[in-house]
């Protein structure tokens, strides 16, 4: 697992570098919002620490790109008390938060709840085994290849949100990608020739979006 920890306190940064570490994370560090945003696009990070009050670009700004543009989990680090602080960085996206002094100790502990995935996620007669990667249709193996399973778990993650191509190339064949937008259609109608077509919907002009049968 792959962890950006973005302070501009370095004492703090070693802390917590070591910390996750010796748990077997590989850990980028920055002390900046703008080479956090560097970090980010060079390697695919699967949780964020953001600090809120970062020069050059600030933790929320930081969250809002991350969140936009991936599946990235972000927890947000903040000095700020008030409840509306909190709710701000919420409702941008951050999937947690954690107000300063921590123990680094109890912050690890919140990162790796953050990064305990549901292990089956169950789509009318659709059952995707997200530690498998594995996609069943009435417990029938698809056998989906690499690709098809990160396309739909893309879409379970963005539940109801319409995806572009460009976001879902972004996001799934990764920010180094220079294909063609159109083979996100290919593998969109491989997908849906063995999850069935009711449930990826197509907006003209637009992109895509997951859809349960019944919505």
């Amino acid at each position: 697992m792959k962890v950006l920890i973005a302070d501009d306190e370095k004492d703090m940064l070693k802390i917590l570098k070591a910390y996750f570490e010796r748990e077997g994370f590989h850990v980028f560090l920055a002390e900046d919002g703008e080479e956090a945003l560097t970090i980010f696009y060079s390697n695919k990070i699967n949780l964020a620490i953001l600090d809120w009050m970062m020069p050059k670009a600030n933790g929320l700004q930081v969250c809002k790109e991350i969140k936009s543009n991936s599946d990235t989990k972000v927890l947000m680090l903040t000095a700020k008390s008030e409840n509306e602080d909190e709710l701000a960085a919420l409702k941008i996206g951050a999937d947690d938060y954690v107000r300063k002094p921590f123990h680094p100790g109890i912050l690890l502990t919140r990162a790796k709840k953050l990064l305990r995935k549901e292990k089956i996620v169950q789509l009318k007669d659709i059952k995707i085994d997200l530690e498998a990667k594995k996609i069943y249709k009435k417990e029938k193996n698809l056998n989906a290849t690499k690709t098809e399973f990160e396309l739909l778990r893309c879409f379970l993650n963005h539940k109801g949100s319409i995806l572009t191509r460009k976001k879902l190339l972004d996001i799934v064949w990764g920010f180094d990608y220079f294909g063609e937008e159109r083979t996100v259609d290919t593998h969109i109608r491989r997908l849906r020739d063995k999850i069935g077509e009711g449930v990826i919907k197509t907006h003209r002009g637009l992109g895509y979006s997951l859809e349960e049968e019944d919505e």
